[in-house]
């Protein structure tokens, strides 16, 4: 039996900039941490012939060619897994798929790093990240960037510079120990409620950006450069400094769609930023998900957002990134 897990995400600057239809034009840069939230992949070898797949739904078939999951599908062409190989695979996540925090490249690097391990091959860090982005923007065609496949694959609070043509810089954030510890432990997390698809949101940033739309564009640039003004803040250790940029953050973020957000996220929003956050912004394309806060009162917040319904979720950063248990 081989178990594969990789972590989810957060994004800490920068979001947005690791389209193909922005980086290609003008380079892109983010901030990602990994979180000690996961999806993992539990697969192991039968003896019928067939191949089982359980996931949110089951399917048992006898090619890969009928597979109707889209990524495990893709993955195992990709990988060159033949028809006959007796597969029983399963996925499981901390988190449901649809909230911000990467779940679908999470899940594609974890089902890789699985296939890669079940057929011996060694697959390095970069080019597992590479491969997820291979399936997901190339052979399913999916308007999305290179962020949530390489933190996953990488792990820890990295940097990526996107290049024009398509590389990408990976390297730590240089952060001191203290201001680590502080950032973990300031940080929170609140689920909405609300599970939507990433497709159609950032299918109307990637429309913008291929047709040079000046005001996406720009918003993108601005974007872009609270990402640098973010890690400045970081290596300084000026944590208020950095909530007041995933303010600023939050607010270009929802010009850039109208389903960005809604009312009920706008009076969470608000609501936590009178009762001890000093920073806060929507994780992942928006519409939905997660939104996360900073606070230096954490027990103030959590008092006031207990009365929301929102059900907070509690993390530490994952440092290790995808890996076989």
């Amino acid at each position: 039996m081989i178990i594969s897990r990789s972590p989810l995400r957060i994004s800490l600057g920068g979001g947005g900039t690791d389209l193909p239809s922005y980086y290609e034009k003008k380079g892109g840069f983010l901030i990602s941490a990994a979180i000690d939230k996961y999806v993992y992949i539990i697969l192991h070898r039968t003896f019928d012939g067939r191949i089982k797949l359980k996931y949110s739904d089951y399917e048992n078939i006898d090619r890969i060619d009928d597979i109707r999951h889209t990524i495990f599908r893709a993955a195992m062409k990709k990988l060159c897994i033949p028809d006959d190989c007796s597969l029983e695979i399963c996925s499981m996540a901390d988190i449901p798929a649809g909230t911000g925090l990467g779940s679908s490249s999470t899940f594609t690097t974890a089902l890789l790093k699985a296939l890669h391990q079940y057929k011996g091959d060694f697959v390095g860090t970069r080019a597992l990240a590479e491969e997820a982005c291979d399936i997901e923007m190339n052979m399913l065609k999916e308007p999305i960037g290179k962020q949530d496949q390489y933190i996953s694959a990488f792990g820890g609070i990295t940097c990526m510079e996107f290049e024009k043509d398509g590389y990408v810089n990976v390297y730590p954030l240089d952060l001191k120990t203290e201001t680590f510890y502080d950032l973990e432990d300031n940080l929170i997390l609140y689920f909405t409620g609300f599970a939507r698809s990433a497709s159609s949101i950032l299918k109307e940033q990637d429309d913008g950006s291929r047709k040079n739309d000046s005001d996406m564009m720009a918003n993108l640039d601005f974007v872009k450069d609270l990402g640098y003004r973010s890690k400045a803040a970081f290596e300084k250790g000026d944590l208020r400094e950095f909530a007041d940029i995933m303010n600023t953050h939050w607010e270009y973020k929802k010009k850039r769609s109208g389903s960005m957000s809604n009312a009920k996220i706008d009076e969470w929003y608000e609501h936590a930023l009178k009762n001890g956050a000093l920073g806060g912004k929507l994780i992942g394309a928006g519409g939905g998900g997660f939104l996360m806060f900073y606070t230096e009162n954490k027990t103030r917040l959590r008092q006031a957002m207990a009365g929301t319904g929102m059900e907070e979720v509690r993390f530490r950063f994952e440092m290790t990134g995808a890996s076989i248990l």
